[in-house]
């Protein structure tokens, strides 16, 4: 059986597999896809992540390997754009969420990622100066220039952000297109977060929703992806808004690299400073004046 010593860091696995419309079997210590007269063998050992889109079976055998090689399993919907259920084995390395947690529950450190956030979406630095609010402010006036200037590109007329779910056929094609893409971009980033172990709840900008962390993480990229693909389905001829949003989608995750990315930047933002530092057993025992000690070992000797 496989151990996280015995496992290949994450530097040297494939971050992530997507594979619809095939059968995924075991075959000894790898995973064979079956996709019409083709065959692919994969070692389970060598992927971060595997994404099982529509049309896969997958047999027990098979996820009973890639659990014990600490591969996440994730259910996707096309090209990632609907995140349904996630699967880690035991094997999994804790390190990342319990950071996510230091940092969420200290409120000084909260603020500082909270700004980096921020920052992260401004070309120019923002004053240090600035409070929270007045950060807020210019990330308003931003978000409204952004969507002033693609109207003006693309010919769609924009008044405000006006959407609610029961009231979908109500809203104007641009707030049915935005609420699309983003669905699609928080899909993305849901199955980034889960991949590598961060809560997707645990928000420092959003909080009190399942997805707080998530919607976090999809703010960083909507001005380069969903806002821009939004206005340019709305501006192009099209018969399914649907469907050429999703395309737009497609296209602009996949030129911006959007999956590869997402991780490293969640890293560099909350300052997790080992990324790389996954093989080694990680179980110690919380301690009420030393923070943790070492497990695995019998305190009676001592």
């Amino acid at each position: 059986m496989a151990t996280l010593r015995t496992l290949p860091k994450c530097r040297d696995n494939i971050s992530f597999l997507y594979f619809e419309h095939c059968r995924i079997e075991q075959d000894e210590r790898a995973i064979a896809i079956f996709k019409e007269k083709d065959k692919f063998l994969i070692p389970c050992a060598s992927i971060a992540t595997l994404l099982l889109g529509p049309g896969t079976n997958i047999t027990h055998a098979a996820i009973k390997a890639l659990a014990e090689s600490a591969c996440d399993v994730q259910w996707v919907g096309a090209d990632l754009f609907r995140f349904y259920a996630s699967g880690k084995g035991s094997s999994g390395n804790t390190k990342r969420l319990l950071h996510q947690v230091n940092i969420w529950a200290d409120s000084i450190k909260r603020l500082a990622v909270v700004r980096g956030m921020y920052q992260f979406r401004f070309k120019d630095n923002l004053p240090e100066d600035l409070t929270l609010q007045q950060i807020r402010g210019h990330e308003g006036v931003r978000v409204r220039t952004l969507y002033r200037q693609l109207s003006d590109r693309t010919g769609v007329e924009w008044k405000n952000r006006d959407y609610k779910q029961e009231n979908w056929h109500d809203a104007t094609p641009i707030n049915q297109a935005l609420s699309i893409s983003n669905s699609c971009l928080y899909a993305v980033c849901q199955s980034a977060v889960h991949s590598v172990g961060y809560s997707p709840a645990l928000g420092f900008v959003h909080t009190g929703k399942p997805l707080s962390f998530v919607y976090d993480i999809a703010d960083l990229y909507k001005a380069e992806t969903t806002i821009p693909a939004a206005f340019e389905a709305v501006a192009s001829p099209y018969t399914d808004l649907d469907s050429t949003v999703r395309r737009m989608c497609r296209e602009k995750f996949s030129d911006a690299r959007l999956m590869h990315r997402i991780v490293a930047d969640i890293d560099r933002l909350l300052q997790y400073g080992n990324p790389d530092d996954e093989a080694e057993p990680f179980c110690f025992l919380w301690d009420d004046q030393l923070e943790w000690v070492e497990g695995g070992k019998n305190w009676g000797d001592n």
